[in-house]
């Protein structure tokens, strides 16, 4: 067999050599902005890929959106895997993707706003950048199942968002585990970034903005965080602990139901005034019968399920409602009136200091509503309202939850007030 020497136009940062030379299976890289891991990535891929034996080799580079893989890598891929392509191969505009004529090896790019596409496929290795704005669930659920029997690796990269996402929580587990390659990159240290400049961006931006982008600190504060303070305060207070679930009182639920997305419940007791947060649910993927299957699964008492009003919109393909099926299987939902997001928001907020949180059961829920936040228009420095990411679905639900509760209160006594008028 002909053996064709190829060269790639790439010789990797300083910085970058170590995670290049690792050889482990398991990597992650947490690193400052405009440090270069997407480069890094990508000739990661392009060098295991052309290096494949096996037969139909196929690798997946994952970012938080398919319009961000576009965007961020793909002309990185194009450019990189030239020379390579030059000898035989295609490249696949369409879906985003490459194939090598000499081993038939594919590269092909993803976004994780739909992750569940990834289920039944294989990969011989993922490397999934700007993990810290997805969901930590993709890891378990799909990512490590799709690379399972291939015995493929894994890569991580990003730039610190809380603790509360895919970067942070694998940040737990694979700081000094020995199956993990793990590294730090701050701007502070690596060079990168000239000193000058550096110190210029510590004063136009704020302290935790600054912390968080450039010295790759996870307890920098999120920007824009909704529930960052109550939770906070719920935390130093002792509220986010064990709940149990009391058998003598019924169990409410909120629902954010995605139509080709997640879905995400609460479960909650209430008493007087207080409110505790017992269980928390979200998956992707299934029908209503299958939530009704994991209500019934869990073995409450349950009270009155809250959703949203737009579950009484009849769907053409079936000309029911969401609303109808969920009647069907046994769950009778209380819809809630169409509302203000902000005003939602901000019930959620004032009804914090009353919740107490069960720390296990609710971890993916909490992960989600401490990392829910604004988006701001840098340029303008306005907000532009709640940004949607994998933290939605729980927050949005959680909004319900608030709703739901105010509804179920009594409505104070009214006063009457005489008045009367001094001539």
């Amino acid at each position: 067999m002909e053996v064709r020497k190829v060269v790639i136009d790439y010789s990797p940062r300083e910085a970058f050599r170590p995670y290049h030379e690792s050889g482990k299976r398991y990597s992650l890289t947490i690193a400052h902005r405009r440090a270069g891991k997407t480069v890094a990535r990508i000739n990661k891929l392009i060098q295991k890929a052309a290096s494949a034996d096996m037969e139909s080799p196929r690798f997946g580079y994952l970012a938080p959106y398919y319009i961000q893989a576009k965007d961020i890598a793909w002309n990185y891929l194009k450019q990189y895997c030239r020379p390579i392509l030059e000898i035989g191969g295609k490249v696949n505009e369409s879906e985003l993707s490459v194939t090598f004529g000499h081993n038939n090896a594919q590269i092909r790019l993803y976004g994780a706003e739909n992750v569940d596409r990834l289920r039944g496929l294989y990969f011989d290795g993922i490397a999934a950048d700007e993990a810290q704005d997805i969901a930590p669930g993709a890891l378990t659920q799909v990512i490590m199942p799709a690379l399972a029997d291939r015995k493929g690796w894994l890569d991580l990269s990003g730039t610190p968002k809380g603790w509360g996402n895919l970067l942070g929580q694998t940040y737990k587990q694979a700081n000094g585990n020995p199956e993990w390659f793990c590294q730090v990159l701050r701007a502070s240290e690596t060079g990168l970034i000239e000193y000058a400049e550096l110190a210029r961006l510590r004063t136009m931006m704020p302290e935790n903005e600054y912390l968080q982008e450039f010295e790759c600190s996870f307890d920098a504060a999120i920007t824009g965080a909704y529930y960052a303070k109550e939770l906070q305060r719920a935390a130093e207070e002792q509220r986010i602990t064990q709940v149990p679930y009391d058998k003598a009182l019924k169990v409410h639920t909120a629902w954010d139901l995605g139509v080709s997305d997640s879905t995400s419940i609460w479960f909650y007791q209430q008493i007087g005034r207080e409110i505790r947060v017992i269980d928390y649910l979200e998956a992707a993927g299934h029908g209503l019968d299958y939530y009704a299957g994991q209500l019934d699964k869990k073995g409450y008492l349950y009270g009155t399920h809250f959703a949203p009003h737009d579950i009484q919109v009849r769907e053409l393909s079936s000309g029911k409602s969401r609303y109808e099926i969920a009647s069907n299987l046994g769950i009778r939902f209380t819809t809630l009136p169409a509302s203000n997001v902000q005003d939602g928001i901000n019930a959620a907020r004032m009804l914090i200091s009353r919740m107490w949180f069960d720390k296990d059961r609710c971890a993916t829920g909490l992960d989600a509503i401490r990392q829910y936040r604004e988006k701001i228009d840098d340029k303008r420095g306005i907000s532009l309202g709640p940004l949607h990411d994998w933290s939605s679905h729980g927050a949005d639900a959680f909004r319900y939850l608030a709703m739901g509760f105010n509804e179920q209160m009594p409505e104070k006594k009214r006063q009457s007030v005489v008045l009367n008028w001094m001539g």
